[in-house]
């Protein structure tokens, strides 16, 4: 059986994976024009990710999932303690990354290569952290969760509404939605 728990978080990996990939172009795309990338769009992008995956989808997986997993399959343990480590300093790697941007934006060219190495950094880290998630771990919860524990992530994670998986946007989100989709670069954008 497919539990829509399993759909929300595949797609809402597809989506971070996009955003992510989507800062790299921009970043690439405004080095090949010699010129300085959109600094606000950056911003938007970064706060985009801070607000859905950092606080929404990885608070239910390490509050949820995780949990249940360790008392269903506690052979992954291990592997559940290091996505949850990876997510506590999720939120001090955004911060460091936007105040990566924010130097590079007031400093100019001399903060330019820090900041792309920095987001190359969080961009790998994270597709290797997704990865793990749907190659070790959702495998697991298929394998090893009841169908009360599927009904319970099911009713949590159909809260999550990322407006890049498909939803419509909060009235408060629709106007960074609308500049991240019409400023920036495919896969995310139209930009």
């Amino acid at each position: 059986m497919r539990h829509s728990s399993l759909t929300v978080i595949e797609q809402e990996h597809q989506a971070l994976a996009a955003m992510l990939r989507s800062l790299g172009l921009l970043l690439a795309q405004a080095r090949r024009e010699r010129q300085l990338p959109d600094f606000a769009l950056l911003r938007a992008m970064l706060f985009y990710v801070d607000e859905f995956p950092e606080r929404l989808h990885h608070a239910k997986e390490s509050a949820l999932l995780f949990p249940r997993l360790r008392e269903r399959a506690p052979e992954i343990a291990p592997v559940l303690d290091r996505l949850d480590r990876d997510h506590a300093r999720g939120e001090r790697a955004i911060r460091d990354l936007e105040h990566a941007l924010l130097a590079f934006e007031m400093m100019g060219e001399p903060r330019r290569q820090a900041f792309e190495d920095a987001v190359q950094r969080y961009v790998d880290f994270y597709l290797e952290h997704m990865a793990t998630e749907e190659q070790e771990v959702l495998p697991a919860a298929r394998r090893a969760l009841t169908e009360a524990d599927w009904a319970e992530l099911d009713a949590a994670f159909a809260a999550n509404r990322d407006p890049l998986t498909g939803h419509e946007p909060s009235d408060e989100y629709r106007p960074l939605f609308q500049r991240i989709l019409h400023t920036a670069p495919a896969p995310i954008g139209l930009g």
